[in-house]
């Protein structure tokens, strides 16, 4: 059983993490999440022109190539990682552009061989699957979809075609970290996708604190946090670990804890 599906089989929801590759001490900073209690953890890849993203994660863009970040960088902090948290799954997410330049073969070749358990490309449409799906799912890595309130049911299957790890339901049609969508519309969501996937479906986008992430965590197999966690690298620097462990020790129990409350 791979990484991922251990952690979707635990009887309660997961609390997804994001942090970008580069932004600070990443090995410190990853650590510290996985020591409050992230289950899985998304390793940001730094890029000149991240669309999707608000200005928590633009800043820690910039600050990370501002660094000299690359590729290379990030794939080496992911085996460090691999090597200190043996069992932790790890994604990247990011943009295509990093990811193919030099090939699909050679970048899922690498991301293997640093222990990439998911790849998330934010910009790879589902029928441009053959630029990079095939080369990651040949070396064991899954290719993460996301669905947004736009995918609608004559769209969805594309999307759904070839995804594996679990399906990001993107729960706001705009940038990370500025907005969440009403509870409701969440829950409708949710029970629409799960009608057409056995995929576990992670809820992300505008999640900050740990009663939003309670709520998702009633309906969803996942919560994905990134902008609070980023927010406090930008704002803390070299202190963030002690920060970043204390935010997600309250999610995690937050999220952990949701469906027993529900019951």
């Amino acid at each position: 059983m791979s990484r991922l599906a251990t952690i979707f089989a635990r009887p309660r929801p997961a609390l997804i993490a994001f942090l970008t590759a580069g932004d600070g001490d990443t090995a410190a900073n990853l650590d510290a999440l996985v020591e409050g209690g992230a289950d899985v953890i998304e390793l940001g890849m730094p890029f000149t022109d991240p669309m999707a993203d608000g200005p928590a994660i633009q800043n820690a863009n910039l600050r990370s190539l501002a660094a000299g970040t690359r590729t290379a960088d990030v794939l080496a902090i992911a085996r460090g990682f691999r090597q200190r948290h043996p069992q932790v799954p790890l994604v990247l997410m990011g943009y295509a552009n990093p990811m193919v330049r030099r090939g699909p073969d050679w970048f899922a070749r690498e991301a293997s061989a640093a222990g990439v358990d998911g790849v998330i490309c934010v910009d790879l449409a589902p029928e441009e699957d053959a630029d990079l799906g095939p080369a990651l799912r040949a070396a064991g890595i899954a290719l993460i979809r996301l669905a947004t309130p736009t995918t609608d049911a004559a769209r969805l299957p594309a999307v759904l075609r070839g995804a594996g790890g679990f399906l990001y339901y993107v729960s706001v049609a705009g940038i990370t970290g500025q907005q969440q969508a009403a509870q409701a519309s969440i829950e409708a969501a949710v029970a629409r996708l799960r009608a057409a996937t056995d995929l576990p479906i992670a809820v992300g986008f505008g999640v900050r604190t740990p009663e939003q992430a309670a709520a998702i965590a009633r309906t969803a197999d996942a919560v994905v946090v990134g902008s609070a966690f980023v927010d406090l690298v930008g704002r803390h620097g070299t202190a963030a670990p002690e920060h970043l462990r204390r935010l997600a020790a309250e999610l995690s129990e937050a999220v952990h804890r949701a469906r027993k409350a529900l019951a």
